[in-house]
């Protein structure tokens, strides 16, 4: 069973409302730095064991884009994507072949520029279905809506039933019902 590496680097962050894109109000984005160094293209096979399923293997569109129904992770099989987090005035960061990102429910993201041979796997807790919002006019209002019903989920994409996402997401939202 393949396990995260032990030299992984874990980073947060947290963006605000910028009336267009929600994000989310309390929960912040992770990132798992060098999860997965010499084995990214396990990373679909570890989201789906630690719940995390409904996935697909792409890239990332490139508009701002976010999810109210349902929070994601990406995982970088191979190459490297600069994304911009958070919107507009969010954070741009770059991502490498065994790094993950967990997006909470309402967090924009949409790719900057990629490698010729980027591919990025995402997946979603409990195989939830998502919608893809653009913060077009008239979303924003029901965006702000649906985030807080998005449960907490019960496991980390990447370290299972402890990790980063339950420590830093512990007792913020509802979980999932069992």
């Amino acid at each position: 069973m393949m396990k995260p590496s032990p030299s992984c680097s874990i980073y947060t962050r947290l963006f605000t409302d910028d009336g267009k894109i929600p994000n989310h109000p309390i929960l912040p984005v992770i990132i798992y730095s060098g999860a997965f160094p010499a084995s990214p293209d396990a990373m679909e096979d570890v989201f789906n064991r630690n719940g995390w399923l409904n996935s697909w293997t792409n890239g990332v569109f490139d508009y701002h884009h976010y999810h109210s129904n349902a929070h994601e992770v990406l995982g970088v099989i191979s190459g490297e994507v600069t994304l911009r987090l958070g919107g507009e005035q969010g954070e741009t960061v770059t991502l490498h072949a065994g790094d993950v990102v967990v997006l909470p429910a309402g967090t924009g993201h949409r790719r900057l520029n990629a490698s010729s041979d980027f591919r990025i796997v995402g997946a979603y807790p409990q195989g939830m279905s998502y919608n893809v919002r653009t913060g077009a006019h008239g979303e924003h209002e029901q965006a702000l809506k649906e985030i807080p019903h998005v449960p907490v989920p019960d496991t980390d994409p990447v370290f299972g039933e402890r990790g980063p996402l339950l420590e830093h997401w512990s007792g913020t939202s509802i979980r999932h019902p069992h």
